[in-house]
């Protein structure tokens, strides 16, 4: 076990001092963290490792909603509490510490291209990317829309907020949701649903 493992206070509860004194801090009442679990090590593998089982691989994802040769970009159908969710992720499997150089040299302009479409939205303030890789072998960033006016939301807790706040009616999702993808596919690719 690693040095850094050995300090952690398994089995107690943090204090939430650093978070809940915060302007950005959604909740007014007091929190108490859970305990936190021994390390799992060796870590579980992924959903998908080496694509057996895959479940992004999959050609009829319900989250499908654009794709070149290279990149997808995935859309809930469902709507969530933000103007809309995008997460953008390779079509093979890659993390990006193996990332090959032709993917690593169009992940900026892919990324700006995402945040371009969805920047556009009329509710959109500000775009946040962020990546969380813990649940599939395929490299993926999320997009999150954070509410034009909606300043409290800023920072690390949008994604909080996305589970808090009242859904997106279904109508204004799924418009959202062809905006975004039309505006992707404008540069190439092929729309999927």
């Amino acid at each position: 076990m690693s040095d850094y493992l050995r300090r952690l206070p398994i089995g107690q509860r943090i204090s939430t001092a650093p978070l809940t004194g915060d302007a950005l801090w959604p909740f007014d009442a007091d929190l108490e963290t859970v305990p936190l679990d021994e390390p799992q090590l060796p870590e579980p593998a992924r959903a998908g490792v080496g694509g057996v089982d895959c479940p992004n691989c999959q050609p009829a994802s319900e989250w499908a909603a654009w794709q070149d040769e290279r990149w997808v970009v995935r859309i809930p159908r469902e709507p969530t509490g933000l103007p809309i969710v995008v997460v953008l992720m390779t079509r093979a499997h890659h993390d990006l510490e193996t990332l090959p150089p032709q993917l690593t040299a169009e992940l900026g302009p892919m990324i700006q291209r995402v945040a371009r479409a969805i920047a556009a939205l009329d509710d959109v303030g500000r775009v946040h990317v962020n990546r969380w890789g813990d649940g599939s072998e395929h490299f993926h960033l999320w997009f999150l829309a954070r509410p034009v006016g909606m300043r409290q939301l800023r920072g690390a807790l949008l994604a909080a907020w996305d589970d808090l706040l009242p859904k997106v009616p279904q109508a204004e999702w799924e418009r959202n949701r062809a905006e975004v993808v039309a505006a992707i596919a404008a540069d190439g690719g092929e729309v999927l649903r």
